[in-house]
């Protein structure tokens, strides 16, 4: 086993910072060895539940629920007062400082950084989290993403990756990390060995990586070895299985006892610590995710997870039968005494490399009044930029509608295609922005459009008693309204797609009763169309036949402005395509 060198990448640390390692392992009780190694995620913030748990469970590290920065900076306060080791505290800035907390700025997905094309906008927003996050005391970040989507089909990383390229990957992956730590934070990439090739979710299911050990190579293998090298300090190892490379180490191995890399000696410490050399910290995804929780009794699946190479353990399930389980697989022997210590020295060797172990409790937080920077105006243009760059003309053919003007689209026809996200409406208190289209509405009735929102049938029936819904369906199923109902009446349809995957297998159009009405946009050829997605890149798998079609990668209100300019002709689309938004479909071009 590849023990960690402390004096090395991405460590650098002196004699005096290993000193401290090795003095607070020594002086740490059994317990407090079992609580550095979980990462906990709080249930509350008063004081009394902060340092309860602070007492009972002795972690090493915390990812916490969405709150206002002051609600978190008070939160961060409390543990890094009341805790014996210093802690790190980890925040998801994928899109943004807004993953820090609740009035950070969103800068923007990374599929839509990856559309810009320009390195520069990935510096940018990793510089920007790592001022809003750290303003609010955070040290951690689980970010970049530096999976590669090639599979149109995935729904969880569609729009949470740069790109289908390695290259473009890596280089912006290394941008994001630059821009981050120049606020003396650190990062996490994942979701090692990488996402992207399974349709499936390891939240919900298992999910492989399958390519063989050369095609791995040249393009999973090509990212975490540039970001190894560009002095990246931590992994998460995703619940994502790598056949090929487990069976290499591993040649006698039995297709049954595959594992996800979370629970794989053979990817966690022969691929990645052995090939490719990593020196850093590693650590989980959240161990209450199908890919981990359905391999193994969860007795087992935590001191396993250790053994096989991870150092931290996210998130507790009952946190009383976690610990219980963790001790267990220690006293066991599962976890040898020469793992948990090397665990232990990148844990702490993390906490030293941030310098938290040179100063006092009351002085780990920064000053209160440098929150002042978060949701700036700066920020918030970055933003607004990186809107007009991203946006993407991904399909215009034939007769184009574009530029329009009132001119000769004045009657506009918008039909949303929308998933709700109830998670984010609980979260955000029941209060959520304007829905896009109603947005879209007033913009382009402010330039001088008529414009409906199309209700559809579905809509129609859940608002009618079941007697009348029952006929209103009968009589739709029996026969279809004129053409002229459309042509008659509007100049031009837009399809506004924001489909989102929360919990869910897919993320495709889900159409509702739909027999000729305009839900599906069969009418290409009667009126000038166009669809656009404001989420996932690849709704032209749903709707080839349209002629233009357009991804914006998000509803954000200064997104949906950068659009209208753009329908207009008044800006130009700069986007490039970062996938294959065609999705290897030979239709979808015609």
């Amino acid at each position: 086993m590849a023990k960690v060198d402390l004096k090395a990448k991405p460590y650098y640390l002196d004699e005096e910072a290993i000193q401290w390692v090795e003095d607070t392992i020594a002086g740490m009780t059994l317990d407090e060895k079992i609580g550095q190694l979980f990462v906990n995620m709080g249930s509350a913030r008063t004081e009394e539940y902060l340092t309860e748990v602070l007492e009972k469970y002795k972690f090493g590290a915390v990812r916490y629920n969405p709150g206002t920065a002051e609600e978190v900076y008070e939160q961060n306060r409390i543990l890094q007062e009341n805790s014996k080791i210093p802690l790190l505290i980890a925040a998801n800035t994928e899109s943004g400082g807004n993953g820090a907390s609740k009035d950070g700025t969103e800068i923007g997905c990374e599929i839509k950084i990856g559309a810009t094309g320009d390195e520069k906008y990935a510096y940018e927003l990793g510089r920007v989290s790592g001022i809003e996050a750290a303003a609010v005391g955070c040290n951690w970040s689980f970010a970049p993403i530096t999976d590669i989507n090639r599979s149109w089909r995935n729904p969880i990383i569609s729009s949470r990756t740069f790109g289908d390229d390695p290259d473009r990957v890596l280089a912006m992956s290394k941008a994001y990390m630059k821009g981050f730590m120049e606020s003396n934070m650190i990062c996490a990439m994942k979701h090692f060995p990488g996402d992207g090739l399974d349709e499936r979710d390891q939240h919900l299911s298992n999910s492989v990586n399958h390519y063989s050990c050369a095609e791995w190579d040249a393009t999973f293998g090509k990212v975490y070895s540039g970001m190894i090298e560009a002095g990246v300090h931590s992994v998460m190892a995703g619940h994502i299985m790598q056949p090929a490379y487990q069976k290499h180490f591993n040649p006698q191995m039995k297709d049954q006892d595959t594992m996800p890399a979370s629970l794989s000696k053979e990817l966690l410490t022969d691929l990645l610590r052995g090939k490719l050399g990593f020196n850093g910290l590693i650590v989980t995804d959240a161990s209450h995710m199908v890919g981990m929780t359905a391999m193994l009794r969860r007795r087992d699946i935590l001191p396993t997870a250790i053994a096989a190479g991870c150092d931290l353990f996210l998130f507790f399930n009952d946190p009383d039968e976690d610990f219980a389980y963790m001790k267990a697989g220690y006293e066991s022997g599962v976890i040898t005494e020469e793992r948990m210590q090397d665990a232990l020295r990148r844990i702490l060797g993390l906490k030293a490399y941030l310098g938290l172990h040179k100063k006092a409790k009351t002085e780990i937080m920064p000053p209160k009044e440098g929150m002042s920077v978060i949701g700036s105006q700066e920020f918030k243009a970055i933003a607004r930029e990186v809107s007009d760059q991203a946006i993407t003309l991904v399909k215009n053919i034939g007769d184009s509608p574009l530029p329009i003007c009132p001119q000769k689209h004045r009657r506009i026809l918008l039909v949303p295609q929308a998933v709700t996200n109830p998670i984010a409406t609980i979260l955000s208190g029941g209060k959520s922005k304007k829905p896009p289209v109603e947005y879209l509405k007033e913009k382009l009735e402010a330039e001088g459009f008529t414009v409906t929102i199309y209700e559809s049938m579905m809509d129609k029936l859940e608002k009618l008693p079941p007697e009348e819904a029952g006929k209103m369906m009968m009589n739709a199923y029996a026969g279809k309204s004129p053409i002229t109902s459309i042509t008659d009446n509007y100049d031009l349809i837009i399809q506004v797609a924001h489909v989102v995957n929360m919990f869910g297998t897919v993320q495709r159009i889900s159409w509702k009763l739909s027999k000729g009405t305009p839900d599906i946009p069969w009418y290409v050829h009667e009126l000038p169309t166009i669809f656009v997605s404001l989420s996932c890149p690849f709704h032209l798998a749903d709707v080839p036949q349209v002629k233009t079609y357009i991804n914006t990668y998000d509803k954000n209100e200064h997104t949906l402005d950068a659009l209208v300019e753009k329908l207009l002709g008044r800006s130009e689309f700069k986007g490039i395509d970062p996938v294959d938004s065609f999705c290897g479909l030979p239709d979808t071009r015609w």
